[in-house]
């Protein structure tokens, strides 16, 4: 059994079916990359894994047990949406990187910040930095360790490369992939070419189906 088990999952908008009849089963550990063309359903597939919307019909399982078995807070914190457009809030980066913290009620842990954010290229002074004054790659790194200070079980990637500078979109790259190297659980959406050709598990989707 997987990690993550979708059992004939379909989700529907009104009368558009977006998502048709998914089967998936993916491991512990693993690190998934899902391709196809926009508007084939991979973010919605994606939404539908982290919760933030809910299956027409089929189940989604985590862990053995049936997602709806889980309060949102916890299955949250195990399950860790990263956006493509990343979403930080209030005034600095101390503020957003203070938030995984406060939800533990946990000191706030600046050496673990340090760490993470060296991994980034960003040094530690960058805390005191003002949310608006970054640019679209820098938000993006800052979102990403967000979701991994406190690692989950499953770190799900909604083609969160986009957009970025060459310089930024390496650096990410090189983010999952560390990550991908320890315990947690890779399930990315892009369309990227080279993230395609890089992956280690390529499924790709098309007009809500995955292909076999």
């Amino acid at each position: 059994m997987g990690i993550i088990e979708l059992q004939n999952v379909s989700y529907a908008d009104g009368d558009q079916t977006i998502i048709h009849h998914v089967d998936l089963s993916v491991s512990a550990g693993d690190s998934l990359t899902i391709s196809g063309p926009s508007g084939c359903g991979k973010s919605t597939l994606l939404k539908l894994i982290a919760s933030l919307i809910s299956p027409t019909s089929g189940t989604i399982s985590f862990n053995g047990k049936n997602q709806t078995a889980y309060d949102y807070p916890t299955y949250r914190q195990q399950v860790s949406y990263c956006f493509q457009q990343p979403t930080l809030f209030d005034n600095s980066v101390r503020d957003n990187l203070k938030l995984p913290f406060q939800i533990r009620s946990v000191p706030f842990d600046e050496a673990r910040i340090g760490a993470l954010l060296e991994l980034v290229d960003l040094p530690l002074t960058f805390l005191d930095k003002k949310v608006i004054d970054l640019s679209g790659g820098e938000k993006q790194r800052i979102a990403l360790i967000r979701n991994l200070v406190f690692p989950p079980q499953v770190l799900l990637l909604d083609e969160v490369t986009v957009g970025l500078d060459t310089r930024s979109k390496t650096i990410v790259q090189a983010l999952i992939k560390n990550v991908q190297e320890q315990t947690t659980t890779v399930i990315q959406v892009t369309h990227d070419e080279t993230e395609i050709a890089a992956a280690t598990h390529l499924i790709e989707m098309r007009q809500g189906a995955l292909q076999k």
